[in-house]
């Protein structure tokens, strides 16, 4: 017989586009109960990548317990099934400590993977393989390995950038491993199985002033060292194109460094680019039904939508949630 949902292990989630304050926010709701933030942003696992991610402070990770940031190197791709597993453990850890998790973060995926249960199948992958692949772009040029791809792989193909070294190795290997295209690989979830007794909250603003914060945001990290963030990975070794250089900002200064953008053209595609982000983490979002949506007027004033969630955390998590409110 399936467990009741009361009867689950506690998970309380933050989620929504990107500059909604979910990380403030998860600060003054774990400063308010016994609770422990996860990392659920695929950019704020990456070391070394602080300003551009909009990653909790030093100062500010040391006002409750933070998990899975700082996770991999730049240079190390991390997927969704990693993620699964290392989110899993950290919310085991930290409720056989009596607290409660609090999983914050924007990237729908990684939220799924965990509240839904997500099974992997095979991840196909191969260091020799990926090896090989990597001296064959080298010697052949990656446009040969972007034909391959399209050959074997169409659907994957059309989505990938013919220029995204990583992500066309990365299609070949599983073909190689797998023998099928990785457009074929589904991600299959364990249907009304739900691990958690979940609540989670979604964070919104009308569209415009989402919009006004994204801007100011940019030019907020651009002023604290952006660019000189990237300047100090490249200059530690960290190649253009890798993971954590791919990522939206990180990109784009990248692009400026190597000549192939002036600055302002640089600010605005960063701009628009988390502008699109923002929308398509929204339209993700809302398909779910469990969501609890909070819109949020003023960034600076939380002790409202902190109470909301406090107080709906201590009804819905009942009996669980008496003993860390």
């Amino acid at each position: 017989m399936a467990a009741k949902q009361e009867d689950k292990p506690p998970l309380l989630a933050l989620v929504g586009p990107t500059a909604t304050g979910k990380s403030d926010l998860a600060l003054v709701v774990a400063q308010q109960i016994k609770a422990e933030i996860i990392c659920a942003d695929s950019a704020q696992i990456y070391r070394r990548l602080d300003i551009g991610t909009a990653k909790p402070t030093a100062r500010e990770q040391g006002l409750a317990p933070h998990h899975l940031f700082d996770l991999v190197d730049p240079d190390c791709s991390f997927s969704a099934a990693s993620y699964q597993k290392a989110a899993t453990a950290a919310i085991d850890a930290i409720q056989q400590r009596g607290r409660l998790p609090i999983l914050v973060g924007g990237t729908g995926l990684y939220f799924q993977t965990v509240t839904d249960a997500y099974a992997f199948g095979s991840e196909g992958k191969d260091q020799n393989v990926r090896d090989h692949l990597y001296r064959e772009a080298e010697e052949k040029g990656l446009q040969t390995l972007y034909r391959q791809l399209t050959e074997n792989d169409p659907a994957a193909a059309v989505k990938i950038h013919p220029n995204d070294r990583r992500r066309i190795i990365r299609a070949l290997e599983f073909i190689t491993m797998e023998g099928r295209p990785i457009s074929e690989q589904v991600i299959q979830t364990k249907k009304n199985d739900q691990p958690y007794n979940l609540i989670v909250f979604g964070l919104s603003m009308p569209r415009p002033e989402l919009y006004r914060r994204i801007e100011k945001r940019v030019d907020q990290m651009l002023q604290r060292g952006f660019l000189e963030e990237v300047k100090a990975l490249l200059k530690a070794g960290y190649a253009p194109g890798c993971p954590g250089l791919n990522i939206l900002g990180y990109r784009q200064l990248t692009a400026y460094l190597s000549g192939e953008m002036g600055w302002e053209e640089t600010v605005e595609e960063i701009k628009k680019q988390t502008r699109r982000l923002a929308k398509r983490q929204m339209t993700w979002f809302r398909r779910d039904p469990r969501i609890i949506w909070l819109e949020i007027k003023d960034k600076e004033e939380l002790s409202a939508p902190a109470e909301i969630i406090c107080r709906q955390v201590k009804e819905k998590l009942a009996v669980q949630a008496n003993n860390i409110i």
